[in-house]
């Protein structure tokens, strides 16, 4: 292998949104540093699906349920 083309892997905290800490080794930053989360999983909508709703603007939502109705039914 080559030296020197390696990236540094050192030790660093990571604090979640919720104030749970871990420690984790990384390239980021120095060693001993503190990664605050701003989004992490227990918070973000992509991890814990969210509120959101479904808008059917001009019944775009109901023609594609309609036209695909049946495509998973056995």
């Amino acid at each position: 292998m080559k030296s020197d083309i390696h990236p540094d892997y050192h030790i660093v905290k990571v604090v979640m949104t919720d104030g749970t800490e871990y420690t984790t080794r990384t390239t980021w930053g120095k060693e001993g540093d503190v990664l605050q989360l701003d989004i992490d999983p227990t918070s973000h909508p992509a991890w814990t699906g969210g509120s959101q709703q479904l808008l059917d603007r001009a019944g775009r939502v109901s023609k594609f349920q309609k036209k695909f109705a049946g495509f998973l039914k056995a």
